[in-house]
């Protein structure tokens, strides 16, 4: 199939859909006002989302095979954007927000069938299966996934572009295999580069800046996460014909959103450690101390975006090269390490690199 129609038509819905959108936002209330936490001019438009959305709906209809699979995952992506979209409108409680992706999740786990039971040979001896557990461990996967996107949107841009990062290197990983899967990420790329348009205001400075807001967010991180589970795990049918090949080792699904993910559990953990919910919101993510040390936003973006593609590179060629999991496993484990290190002695290391800059 020709990637550049899909590709064009979920770019063209994307882009049409704010511009039709965006008049709306203010009449229904659909704004994100400044306030003690959120730095920016005026009540900005929360449609990226919903636009989004609606350029994947309409792709998938026209590009994508039909399947229970396919379906499902278009209701649960319905389900999640209409609570983001309460959530952006009415600013939802963390439990009726948490209830909701429980329920979402359900989908994946008992709709489709796909839950993560194995975890691969993490551990060099043996592998790492999980069985019926798998399905708790599914669960808090995909309250992890929404979340550490979630959280991570905390600049212009930034959600948009690790999502891309991660988004491209899904489709290269299901193209590789020969994985019909891999036209999904492509058409979220699509989309949300047309939302990266408005959202950066670049190259057109005289649109109107959009923000995504939870729904898309959220949107993002439950699609990653059906991916992921999608692309590292194997089902068989009754007569013993594979369903569904593993696409890469789960291990490599680490480094696909490794940043969201780090930056999610070390900001949950110093939160804990000071005796806060892990949900409370506070100025300490990744992107709030590239900015207090001095960096600008768009460097701040450029940094992060350049980590995270690093990154994915990485597990990329490990994947593609056949790298043990088990090495794999321990380096991200060092990486993982290493960042949280950073982040404890992160004034140290700034005041050093000044002093010898």
């Amino acid at each position: 199939m020709d990637f550049l129609v899909p590709f064009l038509t979920a770019f063209v819905t994307s882009f049409v859909s704010i511009i039709v959108f965006n008049p709306i936002a203010s009449r229904i209330g659909l704004l994100d006002v400044p306030n003690g936490r959120k730095k920016h001019d005026g009540a900005i438009p929360l449609i990226g989302g919903v636009a989004i959305f609606f350029s994947v709906l309409l792709a998938c209809s026209l590009f994508i095979h039909e399947s229970q699979t396919l379906n499902l995952y278009l209701i649960s992506a319905a389900l999640i954007l209409f609570v983001g979209v309460l959530d952006d409108r009415y600013d939802l409680s963390v439990k009726s927000r948490l209830v909701a992706q429980v329920i979402i999740a359900s989908i994946l786990i008992f709709g489709a069938g796909f839950y993560l039971n194995t975890l691969g040979n993490i551990f060099y001896f043996f592998e790492l299966k999980l069985g019926y557990v798998g399905i708790i461990v599914t669960v808090i996967a995909v309250i992890g996934s929404i979340n550490a996107f979630n959280m991570v949107d905390g600049i212009d841009g930034l959600a948009g572009m690790l999502s891309l990062v991660t988004f491209t290197s899904l489709s290269i990983l299901f193209y590789h295999a020969g994985n019909s899967w891999f036209l999904l990420p492509l058409i979220f790329d699509a989309a949300i580069l047309a939302y990266l348009f408005f959202n950066l205001r670049w190259p057109f400075v005289s649109v109107q800046k959009i923000f995504m807001g939870d729904a898309g967010s959220m949107l993002i991180g439950l699609t990653v996460v059906w991916l992921l589970v999608l692309g590292t795990q194997s089902y068989s049918v009754l007569d013993g014909a594979v369903l569904n090949k593993i696409v890469f080792s789960p291990v490599t699904a680490l480094y696909l959103i490794a940043i969201p993910l780090m930056d999610m559990t070390a900001i949950m953990f110093r939160r804990v450690k000071k005796g806060h919910s892990p949900f409370k919101p506070d100025r300490d993510h990744l992107h709030h101390i590239f900015l207090r040390a001095g960096y600008n936003r768009k460097q701040t973006l450029v940094q992060i975006t350049l980590s995270s593609l690093l990154i994915a590179a990485c597990g990329i060629a490990g994947e593609l090269t056949h790298v043990p999991e088990w090495i794999m496993f321990s380096l991200f484990i060092l990486l993982f390490v290493l960042y949280n290190w950073a982040l404890a002695h992160v004034w140290q290391i700034i005041t050093w690199m000044k002093r010898i800059g």
